[in-house]
Protein backbone atom coordinates (compact mmCIF):
# COMPACT_ATOMS: atom_id res chain seq x y z
CA UNK A 1 0.00 0.00 0.00
CA UNK A 2 1.35 3.48 -0.82
CA UNK A 3 2.39 5.18 2.43
CA UNK A 4 3.03 8.84 3.22
CA UNK A 5 6.28 9.17 1.20
CA UNK A 6 4.62 7.68 -1.88
CA UNK A 7 1.60 9.95 -1.53
CA UNK A 8 3.77 13.03 -0.98
CA UNK A 9 5.92 12.06 -3.97
CA UNK A 10 2.73 11.83 -6.02
CA UNK A 11 1.51 15.22 -4.76
CA UNK A 12 4.77 16.92 -5.66
CA UNK A 13 4.70 15.39 -9.11
CA UNK A 14 1.09 16.34 -9.79
CA UNK A 15 1.07 19.87 -8.36
CA UNK A 16 2.86 21.68 -11.24
CA UNK A 17 0.37 20.16 -13.71
CA UNK A 18 -2.80 20.69 -11.68
CA UNK A 19 -2.57 23.92 -9.69
CA UNK A 20 -4.06 26.74 -11.76
CA UNK A 21 -5.42 24.34 -14.39
CA UNK A 22 -9.09 24.31 -15.42
CA UNK A 23 -11.20 21.17 -15.63
CA UNK A 24 -12.68 20.39 -19.03
CA UNK A 25 -14.42 17.17 -18.05
CA UNK A 26 -14.60 14.33 -15.54
CA UNK A 27 -14.76 10.71 -16.71
CA UNK A 28 -15.98 8.04 -14.30
CA UNK A 29 -15.57 4.54 -15.76
CA UNK A 30 -15.97 2.42 -12.64
CA UNK A 31 -17.85 4.22 -9.85
CA UNK A 32 -17.54 1.39 -7.33
CA UNK A 33 -14.22 1.97 -5.60
CA UNK A 34 -13.85 1.73 -1.83
CA UNK A 35 -16.79 4.12 -1.67
CA UNK A 36 -18.99 5.10 -4.62
CA UNK A 37 -17.56 7.89 -6.76
CA UNK A 38 -20.07 10.79 -6.71
CA UNK A 39 -21.95 10.74 -9.99
CA UNK A 40 -22.39 14.54 -9.95
CA UNK A 41 -18.63 15.24 -10.23
CA UNK A 42 -18.72 16.10 -13.97
CA UNK A 43 -21.36 18.78 -13.36
CA UNK A 44 -19.58 20.04 -10.24
CA UNK A 45 -16.11 20.35 -11.75
CA UNK A 46 -16.47 21.32 -15.42
CA UNK A 47 -15.07 24.80 -15.93
CA UNK A 48 -13.66 24.99 -12.40
CA UNK A 49 -10.05 25.95 -11.66
CA UNK A 50 -7.84 23.99 -9.26
CA UNK A 51 -6.66 26.32 -6.48
CA UNK A 52 -4.24 24.01 -4.66
CA UNK A 53 -3.15 20.41 -4.15
CA UNK A 54 -2.43 19.42 -0.57
CA UNK A 55 -1.90 16.21 1.37
CA UNK A 56 -3.44 15.19 4.69
CA UNK A 57 -2.11 11.85 5.95
CA UNK A 58 -2.46 9.56 2.90
CA UNK A 59 -5.22 11.65 1.30
CA UNK A 60 -4.66 14.06 -1.56
CA UNK A 61 -6.86 17.16 -1.48
CA UNK A 62 -7.58 18.83 -4.82
CA UNK A 63 -9.06 22.16 -3.76
CA UNK A 64 -11.54 24.21 -5.77
CA UNK A 65 -13.34 27.41 -4.79
CA UNK A 66 -16.55 25.50 -3.97
CA UNK A 67 -15.18 22.30 -2.45
CA UNK A 68 -12.45 19.67 -2.34
CA UNK A 69 -11.87 16.49 -4.31
CA UNK A 70 -10.51 13.87 -1.87
CA UNK A 71 -8.32 11.17 -3.41
CA UNK A 72 -6.82 8.04 -1.85
CA UNK A 73 -4.60 5.52 -3.62
CA UNK A 74 -5.83 2.52 -1.65
CA UNK A 75 -3.77 -0.67 -1.89
CA UNK A 76 -2.57 -0.43 -5.47
CA UNK A 77 -3.55 2.92 -6.94
CA UNK A 78 -1.49 5.48 -8.82
CA UNK A 79 -2.20 8.89 -10.33
CA UNK A 80 -0.62 9.86 -13.64
CA UNK A 81 -0.52 12.95 -15.81
CA UNK A 82 -1.09 11.90 -19.43
CA UNK A 83 -2.04 13.44 -22.78
CA UNK A 84 -5.83 13.78 -22.93
CA UNK A 85 -5.88 11.52 -25.99
CA UNK A 86 -4.39 8.55 -24.06
CA UNK A 87 -6.73 5.57 -24.34
CA UNK A 88 -7.78 4.03 -21.00
CA UNK A 89 -6.76 0.52 -19.97
CA UNK A 90 -8.59 -2.07 -17.89
CA UNK A 91 -7.86 -0.61 -14.44
CA UNK A 92 -8.15 3.09 -15.33
CA UNK A 93 -11.25 4.15 -13.39
CA UNK A 94 -11.26 7.96 -13.20
CA UNK A 95 -10.00 10.87 -15.31
CA UNK A 96 -9.81 14.54 -14.48
CA UNK A 97 -9.52 16.04 -17.97
CA UNK A 98 -7.95 19.50 -18.18
CA UNK A 99 -8.37 22.25 -20.76
CA UNK A 100 -4.60 22.29 -21.41
CA UNK A 101 -4.74 18.96 -23.26
CA UNK A 102 -3.69 16.71 -20.38
CA UNK A 103 -5.52 14.60 -17.83
CA UNK A 104 -4.95 13.13 -14.39
CA UNK A 105 -5.83 9.43 -14.41
CA UNK A 106 -6.45 7.10 -11.48
CA UNK A 107 -5.37 3.52 -12.06
CA UNK A 108 -6.41 1.15 -9.28
CA UNK A 109 -6.34 -2.62 -9.99
CA UNK A 110 -7.79 -3.58 -6.59
CA UNK A 111 -10.34 -0.76 -6.40
CA UNK A 112 -9.57 0.10 -2.77
CA UNK A 113 -8.85 3.72 -3.63
CA UNK A 114 -11.25 6.62 -3.22
CA UNK A 115 -12.58 9.62 -5.14
CA UNK A 116 -14.86 11.72 -2.93
CA UNK A 117 -16.22 15.27 -2.80
CA UNK A 118 -16.63 17.58 0.18
CA UNK A 119 -18.00 21.11 0.39
CA UNK A 120 -16.89 23.40 3.20
CA UNK A 121 -13.94 22.76 5.52
CA UNK A 122 -12.44 19.50 4.25
CA UNK A 123 -10.75 18.87 7.59
CA UNK A 124 -14.20 18.27 9.06
CA UNK A 125 -14.84 15.39 6.66
CA UNK A 126 -15.36 12.15 8.65
CA UNK A 127 -12.23 10.61 7.15
CA UNK A 128 -10.05 13.53 8.26
CA UNK A 129 -11.64 15.00 11.38
CA UNK A 130 -10.03 12.70 13.97
CA UNK A 131 -6.55 12.46 12.46
CA UNK A 132 -3.46 13.21 14.54
CA UNK A 133 -0.63 15.58 13.62
CA UNK A 134 1.50 15.31 10.50
CA UNK A 135 4.90 13.71 11.24
CA UNK A 136 6.81 16.33 9.23
CA UNK A 137 5.21 19.32 10.93
CA UNK A 138 6.13 21.08 14.16
CA UNK A 139 3.16 19.91 16.24
CA UNK A 140 4.51 16.35 16.13
CA UNK A 141 7.32 16.65 18.65
CA UNK A 142 8.77 14.78 21.62
CA UNK A 143 6.22 16.29 24.01
CA UNK A 144 3.28 15.17 21.88
CA UNK A 145 4.60 11.62 21.53
CA UNK A 146 5.52 11.39 25.22
CA UNK A 147 2.08 12.52 26.40
CA UNK A 148 0.25 10.39 23.82
CA UNK A 149 2.01 7.21 24.95
CA UNK A 150 1.72 7.55 28.73
CA UNK A 151 0.10 4.51 30.37
CA UNK A 152 -0.19 2.76 27.01
CA UNK A 153 0.66 -0.92 27.10
CA UNK A 154 0.42 -1.33 23.32
CA UNK A 155 3.71 -1.87 21.50
CA UNK A 156 5.44 1.29 20.35
CA UNK A 157 5.31 0.18 16.72
CA UNK A 158 1.53 -0.10 16.88
CA UNK A 159 1.34 3.27 18.65
CA UNK A 160 3.22 5.17 15.95
CA UNK A 161 1.04 3.50 13.30
CA UNK A 162 -2.08 4.80 15.08
CA UNK A 163 -3.42 7.73 13.03
CA UNK A 164 -4.83 9.32 16.17
CA UNK A 165 -1.26 9.72 17.51
CA UNK A 166 0.51 10.61 14.27
CA UNK A 167 -0.60 10.15 10.67
CA UNK A 168 1.07 8.43 7.78
CA UNK A 169 3.64 6.23 9.55
CA UNK A 170 2.85 2.94 7.84
CA UNK A 171 4.41 -0.44 8.39
CA UNK A 172 7.54 0.00 6.29
CA UNK A 173 8.56 3.33 7.77
CA UNK A 174 7.64 2.38 11.33
CA UNK A 175 10.08 -0.54 11.09
CA UNK A 176 12.81 1.63 9.62
CA UNK A 177 12.40 4.53 12.06
CA UNK A 178 12.42 2.23 15.09
CA UNK A 179 15.67 0.65 13.91
CA UNK A 180 17.27 4.04 13.44
CA UNK A 181 16.11 5.07 16.90
CA UNK A 182 17.42 1.84 18.49
CA UNK A 183 13.98 0.89 19.85
CA UNK A 184 12.47 -2.59 19.64
CA UNK A 185 9.05 -2.63 17.99
CA UNK A 186 7.61 -4.77 20.83
CA UNK A 187 8.49 -2.30 23.60
CA UNK A 188 5.43 -1.00 25.46
CA UNK A 189 4.82 2.57 24.31
CA UNK A 190 4.35 3.80 27.86
CA UNK A 191 7.88 2.75 28.78
CA UNK A 192 9.55 5.21 26.43
CA UNK A 193 11.38 7.99 28.22
CA UNK A 194 11.07 11.55 27.02
CA UNK A 195 14.61 11.32 25.59
CA UNK A 196 13.75 8.20 23.59
CA UNK A 197 10.56 9.88 22.38
CA UNK A 198 12.68 12.76 21.10
CA UNK A 199 14.98 10.33 19.31
CA UNK A 200 12.07 8.45 17.77
CA UNK A 201 10.36 11.64 16.56
CA UNK A 202 13.61 12.74 14.92
CA UNK A 203 14.10 9.37 13.23
CA UNK A 204 10.50 9.16 12.00
CA UNK A 205 10.95 12.56 10.41
CA UNK A 206 14.36 11.70 8.95
CA UNK A 207 13.16 8.35 7.59
CA UNK A 208 10.13 9.88 5.87
CA UNK A 209 12.14 12.78 4.45
CA UNK A 210 14.77 10.43 3.05
CA UNK A 211 12.08 8.20 1.55
CA UNK A 212 10.43 11.20 -0.11
CA UNK A 213 13.78 12.30 -1.54
CA UNK A 214 14.15 8.84 -3.11
CA UNK A 215 10.64 8.79 -4.56
CA UNK A 216 9.17 6.46 -1.94
CA UNK A 217 9.20 2.65 -2.08
CA UNK A 218 8.03 0.44 -4.91
CA UNK A 219 7.29 -3.07 -3.66
CA UNK A 220 4.43 -4.00 -5.98
CA UNK A 221 2.38 -1.45 -7.91
CA UNK A 222 3.48 2.04 -6.92
CA UNK A 223 4.67 4.47 -9.59
CA UNK A 224 4.77 8.24 -9.33
CA UNK A 225 2.97 10.73 -11.55
CA UNK A 226 5.59 10.20 -14.27
CA UNK A 227 5.18 6.43 -14.17
CA UNK A 228 8.53 5.90 -12.44
CA UNK A 229 9.04 3.63 -9.40
CA UNK A 230 10.52 4.77 -6.10
CA UNK A 231 13.84 3.34 -4.95
CA UNK A 232 13.93 3.81 -1.15
CA UNK A 233 13.53 0.02 -0.78
CA UNK A 234 17.16 -0.30 -1.86
CA UNK A 235 18.14 1.39 1.41
CA UNK A 236 16.09 -0.53 3.98
CA UNK A 237 17.86 -1.31 7.23
CA UNK A 238 15.46 -4.01 8.41
CA UNK A 239 12.16 -4.16 6.49
CA UNK A 240 11.82 -7.42 4.56
CA UNK A 241 15.32 -8.55 5.59
CA UNK A 242 14.50 -11.38 8.04
CA UNK A 243 17.49 -13.70 8.42
CA UNK A 244 19.86 -11.33 6.63
CA UNK A 245 22.76 -9.74 8.51
CA UNK A 246 22.16 -6.40 10.19
CA UNK A 247 23.91 -3.67 8.23
CA UNK A 248 25.34 -2.31 11.49
CA UNK A 249 26.28 -5.29 13.67
CA UNK A 250 26.08 -8.29 11.33
CA UNK A 251 23.66 -10.32 13.45
CA UNK A 252 20.53 -11.77 11.78
CA UNK A 253 17.43 -9.58 11.45
CA UNK A 254 14.43 -11.05 13.29
CA UNK A 255 10.78 -11.06 12.20
CA UNK A 256 7.67 -11.12 14.41
CA UNK A 257 3.96 -10.54 13.86
CA UNK A 258 2.33 -7.49 15.42
CA UNK A 259 -1.26 -6.56 14.70
CA UNK A 260 -1.31 -8.92 11.70
CA UNK A 261 1.67 -7.11 10.19
CA UNK A 262 5.29 -8.21 10.04
CA UNK A 263 7.83 -6.40 12.16
CA UNK A 264 11.56 -6.59 11.49
CA UNK A 265 14.28 -5.65 13.98
CA UNK A 266 17.82 -6.30 15.10
CA UNK A 267 17.88 -7.85 18.60
CA UNK A 268 21.31 -6.33 19.28
CA UNK A 269 20.90 -2.81 17.88
CA UNK A 270 17.36 -2.29 19.23
CA UNK A 271 16.43 -2.34 22.92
Amino acid sequence: MPELPEVETTRRGLAPHLVGATVANVVIRHPQLRWPVPSELPELLRGQTIRSLRRRAKYLLVEFEHGTLILHLGMSGSLRILPATTLPEKHDHFDLVLTNGTLMRLRDPRRFGAVLWHEGDVHKHPLLAALGPEPLEADFDENHLYLATRNRTAAIKLAIMDNHIVVGVGNIYANEALFRAGIRPQLAAGRLSRARCAKLVAEIRATLEEAISKGGSTLRDFVNSDGKPGYFQQHYWVYGRAGEPCRRCGNPIKQVKQGQRSSFYCPDCQR
